[in-house]
């Protein structure tokens, strides 16, 4: 009796031990599997992650660069108006220089055209935010507006002076063009603040200013003033052509 309950002791004893090895077995594969699961979780969040990035890099970068191109096309938009309008008017001073001062005389009217158009060009070696300041105060009813009295090219002297001879680097440089054509008298005004780099006496002793002195004194003897001053800094030059009479002198040379 003590032998059989000795065996079934030993049977049992062995089946407990046997399900708890194959108990422990089992959780020891399940934990083993578990881990496995979570890394294989991590790894694929991993990816996935990358994939996520890779996915906004390309978008960002799909939304920039319509963006760079279009601050580029607009930057060369805004050259190819710029040179478009400064051929334009290089296109008018040319005709005007090759075909209409061929003649003795042209028009205040083509004269002034002329000089806003050179204007116009000389404005491009400036920075938009200079100060440029160009009036024009002309009668245009005034009979001799349309009147072959005015010789050509008589403004270019003054106006090219003051490109030339400007301050263009200067917070406070400027450069002021005032045109006035009232009861027959042509007026040209014209001031710019001096630039510290320019020798005042070679602008007295331009060939230019000496040309320009030569044509007035022969065409307009009498009839015309033209002063030059220098008043703090500031060179202003101001021509005056009284051309009353001169058409009948024209019409009488014809």
């Amino acid at each position: 009796m003590d032998n059989t309950f000795v065996i079934i002791y030993v049977i049992l004893s062995a089946g407990a031990l046997l399900l708890l090895s194959l108990t422990a077995v089992y959780f020891y594969k399940a934990a083993r599997r578990a881990k496995a699961e979570k890394q294989r979780l991590e790894q694929l969040c991993g990816e996935l992650t990358k994939k996520i990035e890779k996915t906004e890099l390309p978008s960002i970068e799909a939304k920039l660069n319509p963006h760079l191109f279009k601050n580029i096309l607009n930057s060369i938009q805004s050259h190819a108006y710029q040179t478009y309008y400064a051929m334009d008017k290089l296109a008018n001073v040319l005709d005007y220089i090759l075909y209409e001062s061929n003649g003795s005389f042209v028009t205040p009217q083509e004269e002034i055209e002329f000089a806003l158009n050179l204007i116009e060009i000389n404005k491009i070696k400036v920075s938009p935010l200079f100060a440029m300041n160009v009036k024009n105060k002309t009668d245009e009813s005034d009979p001799l507006y349309r009147t072959k009295v005015m010789a050509p090219l008589i403004s270019v002297d003054l106006i090219e002076n003051a490109f030339k001879h400007a301050d263009l680097q200067s917070g406070d440089a400027f450069i002021a063009v005032s045109f006035e054509f009232r009861q027959g008298v042509f007026s040209l005004t014209v001031a710019n603040k001096i630039s510290s780099r320019t020798a005042l006496h070679k602008e007295k002793s331009g060939i230019g200013s000496a040309t320009l002195e030569q044509r007035l004194q022969i065409l307009y003897n009498g009839h015309y003033r033209l002063d030059r001053e220098v008043e703090n800094n500031t060179y202003t030059a101001h021509l005056t052509i009284d051309l009353n009479g001169k058409a009948s002198e024209v019409s009488a040379a014809r």
